[in-house]
């Protein structure tokens, strides 16, 4: 008896060796400890820095429509404080963060790298803001409380950041940069006010996404529905009836990135538009902004200071 129950139980743990193996061919991970997901932080119009940048400072502006108040981040060159240079004006470029939803810090580490570069001399001085995108990031949102990201950004932000500071305060000495949602609100925004930028780089933006909400009558998901025509695809045929002002436009993305191919797609329906582009391929990079910053960051200045050049920078 005790024999039987004896292979039995050898039997059993057989079994059970060879489920756990086949569990461990579909799941690699089963049986380890998987970490839990980050419950995403609720939006916050203002967000703290914990980060210390040299240049970069945090501060806030109360928007007029909300009556709230609305963070940025913004990067100042050594320049901007020297004393014989206090009547100088200086160029501006407004990056917009990836990811959902917003907030003013989520980018702010690249400023590293435009101090680096500013302060070794590779490129003209110029500033950098760091906006907050809104709760869904750089999208106006009308029927959603202080949802309005793009107004906040476009109508409220720039004219505040013009009276605030020392910027050329006109579309030849402003540019527009993002990278993922943030390439998506950059390629939407400059489509739309062209007049108020002359150079615009954006960067890994997820035009697959934006196809689908051309195509579907605004609908990204049945969650999310935008309004008709609100896309990179269709403001891009409008822009293409009336090309004025012209823009500059460096389309800039990773080779590892997922977003790589849809981004091809965009170059190539941008060339059926007969919209001028130029594009910045980063090989062997993933989706992130910084590693692209890390590589070819000097660069993506350089574009910018080059639309910039011309601009007379004092009064």
């Amino acid at each position: 008896m005790r024999c039987r129950i004896f292979q039995l139980e050898s039997v059993l743990r057989y079994f059970f060796a060879i489920a756990f193996a086949l569990l461990l061919i579909a799941d690699p991970a089963c049986g380890q400890n998987k970490k839990p997901k980050k419950k995403p932080q609720p939006f916050r119009w203002v967000n703290e820095l914990k980060q210390k940048i040299p240049g970069v400072q945090h501060a806030t502006f109360r928007s007029p429509s909300m009556k709230v108040d609305v963070g940025y981040c913004i990067y100042l060159p050594p320049q901007y404080s020297d004393p014989k240079n206090r009547k100088q004006r200086f160029p501006v470029v407004y990056y917009l963060h990836g990811g959902r939803p917003g907030g003013e810090t989520k980018s702010v580490r690249l400023a590293q790298y435009t101090n680096k570069h500013i302060t070794a001399g590779n490129v003209a001085p110029m500033i950098y803001v760091f906006v907050n995108g809104g709760p869904v990031s750089h999208y106006n949102m009308p029927e959603r409380e202080h949802a309005m990201g793009e107004d906040v950004f476009v109508k409220e932000l720039i004219p505040y950041i013009d009276t605030t500071y020392r910027t050329i305060a006109d579309r030849k000495g402003r540019g527009i940069e993002g990278f993922s949602q943030g390439g998506r609100g950059t390629t939407r925004i400059m489509f739309k006010h062209p007049q108020l930028f002359c150079s615009a780089a954006p960067g890994g933006a997820g035009h697959a996404t934006e196809k689908r909400i051309s195509e579907e009558n605004g609908q990204e998901n049945p969650n999310l529905i935008f309004t008709k025509g609100y896309n990179t695809y269709d403001l891009a045929r409008k822009y293409a009836q009336h090309p004025a002002p012209p823009l500059r436009i460096l389309i800039h993305v990773g080779t590892k990135g997922f977003n790589y191919q849809n981004n091809l797609a965009y170059m190539t329906f941008l060339k059926s538009l007969k919209i001028p582009f130029e594009k910045l391929i980063v090989p062997d990079v993933p989706h992130s902004a910084s590693k692209i910053y890390e590589k070819e960051g000097l660069k993506l200045m350089k574009f910018h200071a080059d639309n910039f050049r011309d601009v007379r920078l004092k009064d």
